[in-house]
């Protein structure tokens, strides 16, 4: 009886972990699928593309940033977030920025929503200047029609190693 038993919970173990491997696998493709869609955002973000980067963001996407106006959201807000980054970026002097991600800090997938935050290296030019720093970039993703579109996002510097300039905003 006690053989029996052992290779019945064995049995039955057995039955679980293979039950289980289906739905690792479409969990490991999911955080594939949501990682992909903020390396892509990213990738964009750093060529200057965002032609490229705004079919990834919902229509109803909400950003915070640290220039006014500090909040978009809507259809538009990847486009007028970008609007408003890149005027922010002449009147300060900054040009050339390249964002390179970090392993994620967090992933979390549960059904379709999806919340990733990623450390972050900003290097640009300040007035000429190259410039570092360090910061992190945060994003929640919702799966809408079969695909993860970029729901929200913040981006944050953690630091700033450039020197103000008078009237530069900072």
């Amino acid at each position: 009886m006690f053989v029996v038993t052992l290779v019945s919970f064995r049995a039955l173990t057995l039955a679980v972990a293979l039950a289980a491997v289906p739905f690792s696998a479409a969990l490991a493709s999911e955080e594939v699928q949501v990682l992909g869609v903020v390396n892509q955002f990213s990738e964009d973000f750093s060529k200057n593309d965002m032609k490229a980067a705004i079919p990834l963001c919902s229509d109803q996407v909400v950003i915070i940033d640290d220039f006014a106006p500090h909040t978009w959201q809507g259809a538009t807000a990847c486009a007028d977030w970008w609007t408003a980054f890149v005027a922010d970026n002449e009147k300060s002097g900054i040009a050339g920025g390249i964002v390179k991600l970090g392993k994620p800090w967090h992933v979390s997938i549960t059904g379709d929503h999806a919340y990733v935050a990623y450390p972050l290296t900003y290097t640009f030019k300040h007035h000429g200047t190259q410039t570092i720093s360090q910061g992190v970039w945060t994003f929640a993703l919702q799966k809408l029609a079969g695909s993860w579109r970029i729901a929200g996002l913040a981006f944050a510097l953690r630091d700033r190693h450039w020197p103000t300039v008078a009237g530069d905003g900072y």
